[in-house]
C-alpha cells in the first residue's frame, strides 16, 4: 500500500481537511466531485491518499502532457523516491511505470484510448479526472466513457476535480455529492494597466504589436513594483518570443514555457530556481520571468511566482466547417480564466496580478470559456463516439452535445474516409485501425493508404510531422520534411516511434516518396489547382478558395496537396500555411470519390452556362458545351439568374414602367384582383407572367415585352377596367390633356399651369383617391400643391394671384377660377 511509505494525511497541504469526505463519498456513492482552488494540493495529495484505501491502481487523468509529468514528478518527490516507482506517468509515445506503480498519471486522451480497449480497466480501482473544468473534448469523453464504464464496473471509484465551483453539471453527470475543499490563497491585489491607446483586439491569430509592447511595459513594472518571479500569460509561441525580446536587458532571468517544449526544458522551468529565497528570487536575488501560454493555468505550480502579469489572451481551436479548415484564433480570456491565472500569484505567499486591460473591459467579458465541443473540429470525437458503440452520444453523460451541424459535418467526413459505415455511423474495421492509431481520422486514413501507395517510412514519417504539428518557416511540407529527417527533431522522431508501433509497419523501408501522396489522401477535399499560370491564388476541391504568401516557392504549382490552411475573420480567401506540389494524376486518384461528369444547365457569372463538366468536387477539368440543352433547365435557370440579379435583367421601357406604375396604384388603393407588382411578388410569380420561350441567355432577356407580360397578371374580369380607373392622361375644362403620374403608388399627380386647372371645381378622383395637383406659373415654376382644389382656390389662391399676376400681366387671373 502506498499509505505504508507516506501517509497522504500527514502532509500539510490545504485539501487535506476534504480527504475523509472524499474517501467517504466514494465509499457511499462511488463517485463524487471535488472543488478546490489551484495549489491545494488536489493533484498530488487526493490520488496518494486513493492509492492508500483502494487495492489496484489509481488512474490520474490530466488535459495537458506537462502537467501529467509535473503532478507524476511532485507525487513521486513526495514519497521519497523516483518517477516509475509507485507513482508513473504516460503520454503518448512515452511511460514510465514499473511493477509496484500504484499511481499512474495520464492524459485524457490517453485514458479515452485505455476506455476504449478495455471499457472493465482491469486493475485499476480508482480514477482521477483532474481540471475538469477545461472541457477539452477528450476530458468530456474521459468523462462520459468513464461514468458509462462504472455500469460495468460498479466497484470503480471515480473523483471529478475541478478548480471553479461550478460543479453543479458534474455533480449530475457522475450522480454523486459535491465536496468543496477550503480555499487556502493568500491574498492577491489587482492593477489594472490598459494600454494607453485602445488597442485592435486579435484577429485570427494575429496579435497587434502594440499590445506586446504593452505586455513587456507592464513586466517592467511590475519587477520595480513587486517582489518574487513573474509569470505572464501569452496566447502562444509566436508572443512568448515577441515579448521575450522586447525584454532584452531586464535584470532578470526570462525563460519560456509552453506545450512544444522538451519535457527537460518544461520540468528545469517547474522546478524552480535553485537557492531560490523565501521572497521568490532565486540565488543572489536574481528574479526570473516565466512567458507562459494557457498550461501554467491550472495543474501546474511554477515556484517562486509571487507575480501575474495576463495578456488577457487565450488561444482555442476554431473550426470553419463550411470550408473543412482548422485553427487556432486568439480570443478574449474569460472572467473565470483570468481568476485562475491571477491565483498563481497566490500560491506560496501574498501577491499581485496585472491585468492589460480595463476593469471596465473585464465585466463585459464572457464569464467561462466556451467548451471545445462548442467550436472544435469533432471528427476525432465522433469516432471515439463511433468506437464506444453510441455514434449519436445518446445515454452518455456528455456536459454538452455537440452542435447539430458541426456533429453532422464529422460524421460526413468519417463516412467519406469509410471510418463509419452508414448513416448511423456504425464504425467500420477501418474506422477501429485508425481510432488506435491516435491522430486525427483524416491522417489515420492516410497512415493506412499512405503506406501501401508509397511505402510505410514515407506515410508513418509525413503523419508524423503534421500530427506533432512541427514547426517550421517554410510552407513547402517537403522542405519541412527534410529539415526534420536532418535535425532529427526529438517531437517528430518519438511520433514515427509511436505511429511505427500503433500501425503494425515494424521495419520501415529504406525508400523515400513525395509526401504528396500522403497528403492526398489526408486531404482529398484540400487538393487545390491554381486559378492561372502563375497565379497564387488556388480553388480547393473542397470549393475554398486558398492563397500562397508573395515570397511562396510553391507558386507555380499548377496542383497543390493543402495541409493546412487558415482563413482569418473577414479574409477573402484562405492563406496556406503548408502544402505539397501534386499532379493532376494523383489528385484524381487521391479525389476519385469527388469526380463527377455532369450536364449542368445553371446561371453563372451573370448568365446562361449549359455544358457537361467533367470536374473534381469544386475543381473543373473540363468542360464541353451542351447543343441542345433542356429548356426547363434552361428557363429555372434564367428564372435563378432573374432572382440573384433582379428584374433590372429586363429592358423596363416607358411603357413597362408607366403601366407597372399604374398597377402598384390600384393594388394600394383597391387591393385584389388588382397584383401587387413589387420587386418580391414579380420574381415570386414569374412564372406567371413572364414568357420565357427562346430565353436561352442573359442577353435574351432584354427582348422581352414586359409591359405585354405584365398584362398576364391582370385577371381577365379586371382588365377592361385600367384604363377607366387608373388613365394615363386626365382632361381638363378648357380640353387640354395632361399625363397623370403614378411613381407615388399612394396617389396619382398630375401637373398643369394653374390657368388650365380653371373651371375645375375640385381635384379629379381616381379609383377613389384624389389626384394630387401640382399647379405651375405661366413659366412652369412651382406655384402650389394641393389634392384639395376647392379649398385652394378659396384660400391659397387670393395669395398665389397676389403673387404672379404683377409678374405676368398678359395672362388671365379672375376672382373666381372655379
Amino acid at each position: 500500500m502506498i499509505g505504508s511509505v507516506i501517509d497522504p494525511a500527514a502532509l500539510e497541504l490545504p485539501v487535506r481537511p476534504a480527504l475523509p469526505d472524499v474517501l467517504a463519498a466514494l465509499d457511499t456513492h462511488g463517485a463524487a466531485v471535488l472543488v478546490a482552488p489551484p495549489g491545494t494540493g488536489k493533484t498530488t495529495l487526493v490520488p496518494l491518499a486513493l492509492a492508500g484505501a483502494v487495492e489496484g491502481r489509481v488512474l490520474v487523468a490530466e488535459p495537458r502532457r506537462v502537467a501529467v509529468r509535473a503532478a507524476a514528478a511532485r507525487m513521486a518527490s513526495l514519497m521519497g523516491e523516483r518517477v516509475g516507482e509507485q507513482v508513473g506517468y504516460a503520454v503518448r509515445g512515452e511511460r514510465h511505470v514499473g511493477p509496484r506503480t500504484r499511481v499512474e498519471v495520464v492524459t485524457t486522451g490517453l485514458l479515452v484510448a485505455r476506455l476504449q480497449q478495455d471499457p472493465e480497466l482491469a486493475g485499476v480501482d480508482a480514477v482521477v479526472l483532474d481540471e475538469c473544468h477545461e472541457r477539452h473534448l477528450d476530458t468530456d469523453l474521459a468523462l462520459a466513457f468513464a461514468v458509462d464504464a462504472r455500469a460495468l464496473r460498479p466497484d470503480l471509484r471515480l473523483l471529478a476535480t475541478s478548480a471553479t465551483a461550478a460543479a453543479d453539471e458534474l455533480s449530475a453527470a457522475l450522480d454523486g455529492p459535491v465536496i468543496t475543499a477550503p480555499d487556502p490563497m493568500h491574498p492577491v491585489d489587482t492593477v489594472w494597466c490598459p494600454p494607453p491607446r485602445p488597442v485592435p483586439p486579435p484577429r485570427g491569430m494575429r496579435v497587434e504589436p502594440a499590445l506586446l509592447d504593452h505586455v513587456g511595459a507592464v513586466v517592467r513594472r511590475a519587477l520595480a513594483e513587486a517582489p518574487g518571479d513573474v509569470l505572464v500569460f501569452l496566447p502562444g509561441r509566436r508572443e512568448i518570443d515577441e515579448v521575450a525580446r522586447r525584454l532584452g536587458g531586464t535584470d532578470a532571468e526570462v525563460l519560456a514555457l509552453h506545450g512544444g517544449q522538451d519535457a527537460a526544458v518544461q520540468d528545469s522551468v517547474l522546478a524552480g530556481a535553485s537557492g531560490a529565497t523565501g521572497d521568490g528570487n532565486g540565488p543572489g536575488g536574481t528574479r526570473r520571468v516565466v512567458l507562459s501560454t494557457a498550461v501554467a493555468e491550472t495543474s501546474l505550480t511554477v515556484p517562486g511566482v509571487r507575480v501575474v502579469v495576463d495578456a488577457g489572451l487565450s488561444r482555442q481551436p476554431w473550426t470553419d466547417h463550411a470550408r473543412g479548415l482548422d485553427a487556432l484564433v486568439t480570443v478574449l480570456a474569460s472572467q473565470s480564466s483570468a481568476t485562475q491565472r491571477a491565483g498563481r500569484a497566490g500560491r506560496e505567499a501574498p501577491g499581485v496580478a496585472y491585468r492589460c486591460w480595463s476593469e471596465a473591459e473585464h465585466a463585459h467579458r464572457d464569464r467561462d470559456d466556451a467548451p471545445e465541443v462548442a467550436h472544435a473540429d469533432l471528427a476525432g470525437f465522433a469516432l471515439a463516439l463511433a468506437r464506444w458503440g453510441t455514434p449519436d452520444g445518446a445515454g452518455l453523460a456528455l456536459l454538452d452535445p455537440p452542435p447539430t451541424t458541426a456533429f453532422a459535418a464529422a460524421r460526413a467526413v468519417l463516412r467519406g474516409l469509410d471510418l463509419t459505415s452508414d448513416d448511423a455511423g456504425a464504425i467500420t474495421e477501418r474506422g477501429r485501425a485508425v481510432a488506435v492509431a491516435g491522430v486525427h481520422p483524416r491522417l489515420g486514413r492516410a497512415l493506412l493508404d499512405g503506406a501501401a501507395a508509397v511505402g510505410a517510412r514515407t506515410a508513418v514519417e509525413v503523419v508524423a510531422l503534421l500530427a506533432a504539428e512541427v514547426s517550421g518557416g517554410s510552407d513547402d511540407l517537403d522542405e519541412r520534411w527534410r529539415a526534420a529527417r536532418a535535425t532529427n527533431d526529438p517531437r517528430w522522431r518519438a511520433e514515427v516511434r509511436r505511429l511505427r508501433h500503433v500501425s503494425g509497419c515494424g521495419r520501415l523501408d529504406d525508400h523515400i516518396h513525395s509526401p504528396g501522396d500522403v497528403v492526398a489522401l489526408a486531404y482529398p477535399d484540400r487538393l487545390a489547382r491554381a486559378r492561372g499560370a502563375d497565379s497564387r491564388e488556388y480553388l480547393t476541391t473542397g470549393g475554398t478558395g486558398v492563397e500562397l504568401s508573395a515570397t511562396s516557392a510553391l507558386r507555380g504549382s499548377p496542383w497543390l496537396a493543402v495541409a493546412d490552411a487558415v482563413r482569418g475573420p473577414g479574409d477573402r480567401v484562405a492563406r496556406v500555411r503548408l502544402a505539397v506540389p501534386i499532379d493532376e494524376d494523383l489528385a484524381r486518384e487521391a479525389a476519385a470519390g469527388w469526380w463527377h461528369d455532369d450536364e449542368v444547365v445553371a446561371w453563372e457569372d451573370g448568365d446562361v452556362v449549359a455544358e457537361r463538366r467533367e470536374r473534381l468536387g469544386a475543381v473543373i477539368l473540363a468542360r464541353r458545351p451542351l447543343t441542345r440543352p433542356d429548356p426547363t433547365a434552361v428557363a429555372a435557370a434564367v428564372r435563378d439568374g432573374l432572382t440573384t440579379e433582379g428584374l433590372g435583367l429586363l429592358r423596363w421601357d416607358d411603357a413597362a414602367t408607366a403601366l407597372r406604375a399604374r398597377l402598384a396604384f390600384l393594388h394600394e388603393a383597391l387591393g385584389d384582383p388588382w397584383p401587387a407588382v413589387d420587386d418580391a411578388t414579380l420574381l415570386a410569380r414569374a412564372d406567371e407572367w413572364l414568357d420565357l420561350t427562346g430565353v436561352r441567355r442573359r442577353a435574351d432577356l432584354r427582348r422581352v415585352k414586359v409591359a405585354t407580360a405584365l398584362r398576364h397578371l391582370v385577371p381577365w374580369s379586371a382588365a377592361s377596367r385600367l384604363d377607366e380607373l387608373a388613365p394615363t392622361t386626365l382632361t381638363t375644362p378648357g380640353g387640354r390633356t395632361v399625363r397623370v403620374d403614378y411613381s407615388d403608388p399612394a396617389a396619382p399627380v398630375v401637373a398643369l399651369k394653374l390657368q388650365h386647372a380653371f373651371g375645375w371645381e375640385r381635384a379629379p378622383v381616381l379609383a377613389g383617391v384624389p389626384v394630387v395637383v401640382h399647379l405651375l406659373s405661366p413659366a412652369g415654376r412651382p406655384a402650389a400643391v394641393t389634392a384639395d382644389l376647392a379649398s385652394f382656390w378659396e384660400t391659397g389662391y387670393p395669395q398665389v394671384r397676389a403673387e404672379l399676376r404683377g409678374r405676368y400681366p398678359k395672362h388671365a387671373w379672375p376672382e373666381k377660377p372655379m
